[in-house]
């Protein structure tokens, strides 16, 4: 079984969010099959952020896309979750 890189663009709600804070609630509302890739930050405009976050799942599951975002636009110190890249791994 082969596992695919999901990435997602995380829109904090202002320019206060901690990064680091919010990492960890992402990587705490994960489900049991998936785990964090990788972080990275992106500058948007005036002060403002984004957090980049890739996440490894099983490429055989199905409807993990749609159930990570429910799940990460319950915390509330992200505004908006943008889908990116998704992409083999043999890591």
């Amino acid at each position: 079984m082969g596992s695919v890189v999901v990435s997602y663009k995380i829109f904090p709600i202002d320019i206060t969010v901690d990064f680091g804070k919010l990492k960890k609630k992402i990587e705490d509302r994960l489900p049991e099959f998936a785990s964090i890739y990788g972080f990275g930050e992106e500058p948007i405009a005036f002060g403002l952020n984004v957090l980049i976050v890739h996440i490894k799942i099983p490429e055989d599951k199905s409807g993990v896309l749609d159930e990570l975002e429910k799940r990460f636009k319950e915390i509330s110190e992200i505004s908006q979750v943008q889908p990116g890249m998704v992409r083999r791994t043999s890591r």
